[in-house]
């Protein structure tokens, strides 16, 4: 903690000595570090406190890691992780599809969670990051799922084909990648799969209208935003003050990145 602590410092330090002015977007850039610093301080406070396991939401009971590979760590835990999804998952181990290809599983919190949850359906997992496969790797071992989650690296839009009729679900995060891999006229098995996917508009403007104009003919498309969880807290930290809970439930976005739900229309 003490060198976390130290590092954060001396980052601070150099910023605000450098030649640069200390403008807007530097001090924006600072309250960043310092709530993203924040907030692994109040991570580490609940492990030692409550352990790993995930408290609430579709997942509730699941074995996490310690850590993540990138991204947020305490909303999973605490169950509020992108908890706009969460009666869309629910809706979906209600009618299970017969496999989840979940392209940019970053650690296996939705390629896991979902084995848990609906025990009779595969789940193929997919990430660019060797850290994120390994942690997903370890992530279905520690929860009994890993003859059920098959790991794999880079998904190309052409791999879609292997999965044509075998009434798919794909959940879909990568960062931008949406527009080279969702592409229904150079993979025709993507007409007929349910489709949950993260639109990245700050990374790639433009993207949710361009996904909608492919997709409208074969499905049904909804939106939804992202918004901050109000989620039951722990006693620990609903003793903490204000801020410390908003940099609990942060989920380190630095803009828009709506959903698209997509179901196919039935003939």
């Amino acid at each position: 903690m003490t060198s976390l602590n130290a590092r954060i410092a001396e980052t601070l330090r150099r910023r605000l000595a450098g030649p640069k002015p200390v403008d807007e977007a530097a001090l924006n850039d600072m309250l960043r570090l310092l709530m993203k610093w924040r907030h692994l301080l109040i991570s580490n406070t609940q492990i030692q406190l409550l352990g790993n396991r995930v408290m609430a939401g579709p997942f509730m009971g699941m074995e996490f890691l310690p850590g993540t590979s990138e991204g947020c760590h305490i909303p999973r835990l605490l169950g509020c992780y992108e908890h706009e999804l969460h009666d869309d998952i629910e809706a979906l181990i209600a009618k299970p599809p017969a496999r989840i290809i979940n392209i940019g599983c970053a650690d296996g919190y939705y390629a896991v969670g979902l084995a848990m949850r609906m025990p009779e359906v595969a789940v193929f997992a997919h990430d660019i990051a060797v850290a994120a496969t390994e942690g997903c790797t370890r992530l279905a071992a520690l929860n009994g799922v890993a003859a059920r989650v098959t790991v794999g690296g880079r998904f190309a839009c052409e791999d879609f084909a292997a999965h044509a009729g075998t009434d798919a679900l794909l959940l879909m995060d990568v960062e931008g990648a949406e527009r080279e891999l969702l592409d229904p006229t150079a993979a025709p098995a993507l007409r007929g799969m349910r489709i949950i996917v993260e639109a990245h508009e700050v990374f790639a403007p433009g993207i949710m209208a361009l996904l909608e104009a492919r997709f409208a003919p074969s499905h049904r498309i909804r939106h939804i935003g992202h918004r901050l969880a109000a989620p039951a807290l722990p006693a620990w930290l609903a003793g903490m003050g204000h801020l410390d809970q908003l940099a609990a439930v942060w989920e380190w976005r630095s803009g828009p990145t709506p959903w698209l739900v997509m179901e196919p229309i039935e003939a």
